[in-house]
């Protein structure tokens, strides 16, 4: 980094440092039009209230604010990782050969789109049914050893070695998973999934149910910011090619049938998961993780999308 670049990002964080709390504690206001996420009972304990956020740079400086050492379960933020887990185990021609590139414009747990377009592949892998056909994708002789091989690597990413999985939201998951579990058989019927249905949605429940904190989505972020490579360590976690597609989906299709809303108001890769996380990034800058519990009719956390639209507003962070 040049001396001038340099100087640009003290005055960024400096900004943000400044300003943060304010906007924080005005996109907190936002939590109270949104609903914690009831159809997982476990889900449904967390406080509406809280917000938090986590920044850091490839130099290790954080920024934090709010409510953000509360831990919460990926949920579908996980789908991002595991996609990248199963390229790098099978690559790409496999991968989509199982899973579809397009956006839906469908709720992400719909199954309309498996029976009206053909072949009954999934639209993409971010969405339930592409996420369930992923999971069986991931290499090991087993559930468990798959589960070992996705925890490993979202420890890595994350820096954390204490990652650990929610059993009692991977509980609450399973004995609500009825439409998950006929999407799955869905997808055997048509010769998608292979293996054992029951295998293949612990595989799925369990990365889910990963609990994390916004400083570990924010590590994680980074990685991705920086083309999957960590600033921090100089290890390459993952070849460039395939943070380039995780991302892309990320712009498409990891906010919901709201990504294209967020991409015009953030205009940033993001993903976002029922328990209120978000993790996004700014490329070659910045990893991101936000939590709020509070979600919009989309899914996605309200008082943590309006941050984020304020964050990229101000700062300029759009791509777009």
């Amino acid at each position: 980094m040049n001396n001038h670049s340099h100087k640009n990002n003290n005055d960024e964080i400096n900004l943000i440092k400044q300003q943060l709390p304010d906007w924080l504690a005005n996109s907190r206001k936002r939590c109270a039009d949104g609903k914690v996420a009831g159809y997982i009972p476990e889900l449904a304990k967390a406080n509406s209230d809280s917000l938090g956020i986590h920044i850091i740079d490839a130099a290790g400086n954080s920024i934090t604010a709010g409510d953000c050492g509360i831990p919460f379960t990926m949920q579908s933020i996980s789908k991002v990782f595991t996609l990248l887990l199963a390229l790098m185990d099978n690559g790409e021609d496999l991968v989509f050969d199982k899973v579809g590139m397009e956006p839906t414009g469908d709720h992400f747990n719909s199954m309309l789109k498996l029976e009206l377009v053909q072949p009954s592949i999934p639209f993409n892998p971010l969405i339930n049914a592409g996420a369930i056909a992923i999971s069986s994708l991931i290499k090991g002789e087993n559930a468990g050893e798959k589960n070992n091989r996705i925890l490993d690597f979202f420890k890595q990413l994350a820096n954390n070695d204490s990652l650990a999985y929610n059993d009692a939201v991977f509980q609450s998951e399973s004995h609500t998973a009825d439409l998950n579990r006929s999407m799955a058989y869905f997808l055997k019927d048509k010769g998608i999934l292979r293996g054992n249905v029951d295998d293949i949605l612990n595989v799925y429940f369990r990365h889910c149910s990963i609990d994390v904190t916004c400083a570990d989505l924010a590590r994680m972020a980074l990685v991705l910011a920086f083309d999957g490579k960590d600033p921090l360590s100089g290890i390459q976690h993952i070849p460039r090619r395939y943070v380039q597609i995780a991302k892309t989906f990320m712009v498409t299709c990891g906010m919901y049938n709201a990504s294209g809303q967020f991409a015009i108001q953030v205009g940033l890769p993001a993903k976002s998961g029922v328990a209120g996380g978000i993790l996004t990034l700014v490329p070659g800058k910045f990893g991101i993780g936000v939590a709020g519990p509070a979600l919009n009719a989309k899914g996605n956390s309200i008082a943590g999308v309006h941050l984020l639209e304020t964050l990229s507003q101000n700062l300029k962070w759009s791509l777009f």
